[in-house]
């Protein structure tokens, strides 16, 4: 027996053998992506590389899984790299404590991988990992909004053209088409935005939080549950188990 046995029973040998040999790369490691490198992790993927310049916050506790209060203040990519070390000692972890941008996209080469996750907040960003992916044909999935959501039944793992009350989901449709990309496989939730209380929002952000446009609102269980389908999505693809 070996720490994978038992999801061994469930898709095989060979699959697990194709994980092994496997290199996703996920960008972005908050709520959604953390969750994501996790159970990549734990199912036995060789080869992670992980993307975020952050580091972790007081509010990241609510919601990401590497926030603790031991490691408040610490590089998301550092701290995330550190716990794959202790779920699979065998995976190999590339680190990138930067933005992806145009101004970075340079620092990766994209046909080292077998899958790209996009855990991106901003949508500049998203597009043009995207377009990346796209021209150079590797697999790629991509989270939409998780914020002002509360029913994590709501996830569905569809394609971009099929969302609905999702407000990112919405402005990506819209620039991918004008990029001539009218197909991509995202997470997203068809519950619509739940109003953040206005009474609460004065008393709990700050004032460079209320100097923005939107602080979204977010939950314990949304953002995981996106990240974790957005991980069974990529195992199912790699390594040809049925998702049925």
């Amino acid at each position: 027996m070996n720490q994978f046995s038992r999801f061994e029973l469930l898709v095989g040998t060979d699959t697990v053998e194709k994980l092994k040999n496997s290199r996703v790369a996920v960008f972005g490691i908050g709520g959604v992506g953390g969750y994501t490198v996790e159970a990549l992790a734990r199912c036995g993927v060789g080869t992670i590389d992980i993307v975020d310049k952050d580091t972790v916050s007081l509010t990241n506790l609510n919601r990401q899984i590497i926030a603790l209060h031991s490691t408040v203040g610490k590089s998301k990519v550092e701290v995330m790299s550190e716990r794959i070390a202790d779920i699979n000692p065998e995976c190999t972890v590339n680190t990138y404590e930067l933005f992806f941008g145009k101004d970075t996209e340079g620092e990766f080469d994209f046909s080292q991988y077998d899958y790209v996750v996009d855990a991106i907040d901003t949508v500049t960003a998203k597009l043009r990992l995207i377009e990346i992916c796209t021209a150079r044909g590797v697999p790629v999935i991509s989270s939409m909004g998780t914020g002002n959501k509360l029913d994590p039944t709501k996830l569905e793992i569809t394609d971009i053209s099929k969302t609905s009350y999702d407000g990112l989901a919405r402005v990506m449709r819209k620039e991918l088409s004008k990029r001539g990309i009218k197909h991509l496989s995202v997470v997203y939730s068809s519950e619509q935005p739940v109003k953040p209380d206005s009474e609460s929002v004065g008393k709990l952000l700050d004032a460079e939080d209320l100097q923005k446009r939107t602080v979204p609102a977010s939950s314990a269980f949304v953002p995981p549950c996106a990240g974790l389908l957005i991980a069974s999505k990529v195992i199912f693809d790699l390594g040809g188990a049925s998702d049925e």
